[in-house]
């Protein structure tokens, strides 16, 4: 991303919003064609449901989710599915960015983005490391 912002303070909630959307409007438009409509949503930590759902004891320990029926198991005539949602985790991609130190924050979140955008697509985690291996 072009412009890199400087924070004062832990970013916000609005702030990783901010971020988020920035993020999302540079990926390439055929890309963001392919997302479809998407809520984004940020929260500070996913929900102990969620974390229960998913085996995963640290709350620190996921940064971002995709919820709903990814695009590749849909059906064209059937019922319209629920929304499809992505959660960013705040608290957990800052701790993640702090601990890194490599990256900025606008890369951590596109590369959150990303991820959970390509488990909205249908690929796996080896599918989108691999496409982000090839980008690099």
């Amino acid at each position: 991303m072009s412009e890199v912002h400087s924070f004062g303070k832990a970013p916000s909630l609005d702030d990783l919003a901010t971020l988020a959307e920035a993020a999302f409007q540079t990926l390439p438009e055929g890309f963001r064609k392919l997302a479809g409509d998407v809520v984004f949503r940020v929260d500070d930590f996913p929900s102990q449901e969620v974390l229960d759902e998913l085996g995963i004891e640290d709350a620190f320990g996921l940064t971002g989710l995709y919820q709903g029926v990814d695009i590749g198991h849909r059906e064209g005539f059937g019922p319209a599915p629920g929304p499809s949602m992505i959660f960013l985790y705040r608290r957990p991609i800052l701790d993640e960015w702090a601990e890194n130190g490599e990256v900025n924050l606008e890369e951590l979140v596109t590369h959150v983005l990303v991820h959970e955008i390509g488990h909205h697509m249908g690929l796996s985690d080896a599918d989108i490391d691999a496409i982000e291996a090839g980008a690099g």
